[in-house]
């Protein structure tokens, strides 16, 4: 598979604490043999040629040689990290990944660049269970936004789309990029870490072995 490398920044959020799952670096966790957040590394440096990761203990992440950069706006939740993540990219579009979706492709992560615009502030996909902003496209055109929802303690991210310009691929879109349907499965308790690691070992051989290459 060919890579496309654009003109736009990518961050992980790394920064939650992870209680539901006893405080576990989840970025950490080892899916089909390779950890979490190095899955993320490859995907989003495949399309994105500045990479940061936001998160409050750096030292958790020193060997992997990528910028950390702490909450901005330490409090904020994921609605912080994005803010962060904006402030310190060097492009104006970002891409941000929460680190515990193991199963992000550098497909999908090339369309959201690719539905970019200048008439929008976001690109977001939604899945059958929803809108996905933990795995989408922001702009420095959302942060005055972002500020104002800070400012006054409203941190679901899923609400901020009704203060910005939002582009979403929809369900029928994002079925050519999840054709087993677990794109959007995430890591948040031992439960779901089990369940990840049971649908890569599904996963058919001949697409595990191209995608550890």
């Amino acid at each position: 598979m060919s890579s496309v490398r654009y003109r736009v920044s990518a961050a992980i959020l790394a920064g939650g604490r992870a209680t539901r799952f006893g405080g576990a670096d989840k970025a950490a966790l080892l899916i089909g043999g390779a950890r979490i957040i190095d899955r993320q590394i490859a995907a989003l440096a495949a399309v994105a040629d500045d990479l940061a990761i936001i998160a409050n203990d750096p030292a958790r992440y020193s060997g992997l040689q990528i910028p950390i950069q702490p909450d901005a706006m330490p409090g904020a939740g994921a609605l912080g990290g994005i803010y962060t993540a904006l402030a310190c990219a060097r492009h104006d579009r970002v891409l941000v990944v929460a680190c515990d979706l193991p199963f992000v492709t550098r497909d999908l992560l090339a369309r959201l660049v690719q539905d970019a615009g200048d008439e929008i502030d976001a690109v977001v996909p939604r899945s059958r269970r929803g809108p996905e902003p933990l795995c989408a496209l922001y702009t420095r055109g959302c942060m005055t936004a972002i500020e104002a929802r800070i400012a006054r303690g409203a941190l679901a991210v899923a609400d901020l789309a009704s203060d910005i310009r939002v582009r979403e691929i929809g369900v029928d879109a994002l079925a050519a990029y999840d054709p087993e349907g677990r794109l959007f499965v995430n890591v948040n308790t031992p439960h779901d870490y089990a369940r990840a690691r049971e649908a890569e070992m599904s996963k058919p051989l001949p697409d595990r072995i191209t995608e550890e290459q």
